[in-house]
């Protein structure tokens, strides 16, 4: 095959492989090889054989890979220390700020850190201003929470 054509070919294969590395996130799989890619790309465009570019691609991908299995597996078996989104909430203590009027057309609220959501007791009851409560879960934008003795 014309060297001219690997060279995009490999530029070609490197914007895939990081391309579907974005669309499967966290996973640490396709990045290596798109990296690999990248290595020959250069090669390539450097004027190097074909022979040269797949020794760059194997020898870029297999240290890449190496150097990034350990970490995703640390992303993996940790999680997200520090918590991500509304479930992060999850077991947070706060202090009803104001509570549901007596129609139900309105929720109460619930002061957690430094956010207010709006509240609703896991077993319906309607909870007074002051209350100290634990959220239960996040259910869109409400936090179901129980009184906290």
């Amino acid at each position: 095959m014309d060297p001219e054509a690997w060279r995009w070919i490999w530029l070609g294969a490197a914007a895939l492989f990081v391309v579907g590395e974005i669309a499967m996130t966290g996973a640490f799989f396709l990045l290596p090889f798109g990296v690999g890619a990248t290595a020959a790309t250069i090669v390539a465009f450097a004027g190097a054989g074909e022979v040269w570019s797949w020794l760059a691609f194997v020898a870029v991908s297999t240290a890449a890979f190496a150097g990034l299995r350990p970490m995703a597996r640390r992303m993996e078996r940790g999680g997200n220390p520090v918590g991500v989104g509304a479930d992060r909430l999850v077991g947070e203590t706060g202090v009803v700020t104001s509570e549901p009027d007596t129609a139900g057309t309105r929720l109460g609220t619930v002061r957690i850190g430094r956010e207010n959501w709006h509240v609703e007791s896991s077993d319906g009851v309607p909870l007074p201003t002051g209350t100290p409560v634990q959220v239960v879960r996040i259910e869109g934008t409400r936090a179901v929470v129980n009184p906290v003795d």
